[in-house]
């Protein structure tokens, strides 16, 4: 019997320019300034380890830094994972305001599912830092 496979996707529109976002979400080093709950990141050529507020550390591997479409793409390479692929892409809607989209999937499907819901919360948090609080 084999692991069941999820995805889930999240976005979140935000007024604010999309490079503003992108030097924001797009930059492997500053994960811990916005996605609650990791509380370190680390970048070493291709591969980033990030520290959950637990102490649980979480090697990655950038696959896609892409600052024209504004795209970043990892995986995490831990044992626990199967397989993983995580997507975030920021797009200009051309009225300065712009779309957010977190998307992970996973197997085991449970970390898709915690990596969704964490990633809502963390866009939520990424429009409060960038708008102001509400």
């Amino acid at each position: 019997m084999t692991a069941a496979r999820a995805s889930v996707r999240v976005e979140s529109r935000i007024a604010r320019p999309a490079d503003e976002i992108w030097a924001l979400v797009g930059d492997p080093t500053r994960q811990h300034e916005w996605f609650p709950g990791i509380v370190g990141c680390t970048v070493d050529g291709d591969v980033r380890t990030i520290t959950t507020g637990a102490g649980l550390v979480l090697p990655e591997r950038l696959l896609t830094v892409d600052r024209l479409q504004r795209r970043l793409q990892y995986r995490i390479t831990a044992p626990m994972v199967r397989e993983h692929l995580g997507t975030i892409d920021v797009h200009d809607l051309g009225d300065g305001t712009s779309l957010v989209v977190y998307a992970t999937d996973a197997e085991p499907a449970v970390v898709a599912l915690v990596i969704g819901g964490a990633a809502a919360n963390a866009l939520e948090h990424v429009r409060d830092l960038l708008e102001g609080a509400r």
